[in-house]
């Protein structure tokens, strides 16, 4: 499962917030002059990755297809968010992979100053349109946006859910039930948590047991009923192994957090092959698949780059 950390329940998180150093990375590569012509993609590109697993195998896709194009392409983990975020202005850092509702976010705080943003939206073309215009000012763009999310989820025991007959957040607040939540201890001031819970579902939160996010103890604290509602991440595939479902965010309470590469402007209108390149990964990643690729590293302790390949060879895209 991913180790990004609660990011759309936190309202103004600074950028890269969870970036951490990963050995082995390659610290090379720059941009290519414009001025490639003729038959394919040439010129060094440096792919940005964020130290976690999820970020690492798209980041690694990312360098695939674009090596495919025909690039020479390198891979940089980058240990700090001032770093992260000037190399991408730079263009140093050409593409990374981000979440659409966290970065518009990110990007309106570091634009405007605000500490309590609003580019963020359960519509994904709302947090496009506000992404953008953010993105712009600091020389940057995006491409297709996936279908597949990465955000909060709540999850509740396969019999707990059969005895009450809940399959939505709906289902649980219109059940009048009282649950203790298996949440991180920030979950009581957060409004994609305990306070959207109680507002948006009218769900009865008698306390909450501060485990983390999406971490083993909560997830053996609903199995064991220590807890009836957990939360978890909506790409965490191993929920299953545990006897747990994830009710639906049925009145979208959650931001549109869709994975989505985030790209200079200018390295890009330098290459418009990375569009070409990356963009068809869009239209078949879901976030199932994101699950499973981070199952695989997490759990099945297979390499990046091998998960990585396998995915775009079994979509057709390698």
């Amino acid at each position: 499962m991913t180790q990004r950390r609660i990011l759309t329940a936190l309202p103004a998180l600074a950028l890269g917030a969870v970036l951490a150093a990963c050995g082995g990375s390659s610290s090379g590569g720059t941009p290519a002059p414009a001025g490639s012509s003729g038959g394919g993609a040439s010129g060094s590109l440096t792919v940005g990755a964020a130290g976690f697993t999820e970020s690492n195998v798209l980041a690694q896709m990312y360098a695939d297809l674009l090596e495919k194009a025909g690039f020479t392409v390198s891979i940089k983990t980058v240990a700090s968010q001032e770093i992260f975020q000037s190399s991408l202005e730079k263009g140093t850092i050409a593409v990374v992979p981000e979440y659409a509702a966290t970065y518009a976010n990110s990007l309106q705080t570091e634009v405007t100053g605000t500490q309590s943003p609003t580019a963020a939206s359960p519509d994904l073309q709302t947090t496009l349109t506000n992404l953008e215009k953010y993105a712009k000012k600091k020389g940057l763009t995006h491409l297709d946006p996936a279908n597949a999310v990465d955000q909060n989820a709540f999850a509740v025991t396969t019999d707990y859910a059969s005895q009450h007959h809940l399959t939505t957040l709906s289902d649980l607040g219109a059940s009048g039930l009282s649950v203790k939540l298996a949440a991180t201890a920030e979950c009581s001031a957060r409004p994609f948590c305990k306070p959207g819970l109680e507002q948006t579902y009218k769900i009865k939160i008698g306390s909450i047991l501060p485990l983390g996010f999406d971490t083993l103890p909560v997830k053996q604290a609903v199995k064991s009923g220590k807890a009836q509602l957990g939360l978890v991440a909506t790409t965490d595939a191993t929920l299953a192994s545990f006897g747990l479902v994830v009710l639906t965010d049925d009145k979208h309470l959650q931001n549109a957090d869709n994975l989505i590469p985030i790209v200079n402007a200018s390295v890009l209108q330098q290459h418009p092959e990375i569009a070409t390149a990356i963009n068809p990964l869009a239209q078949l990643l879901t976030t199932a698949d994101l699950g499973n690729l981070d199952k695989q590293v997490d759990v099945e302790r297979k390499t990046v780059k091998d998960v990585a390949q396998a995915y775009l060879q079994s979509k057709g895209l390698l």
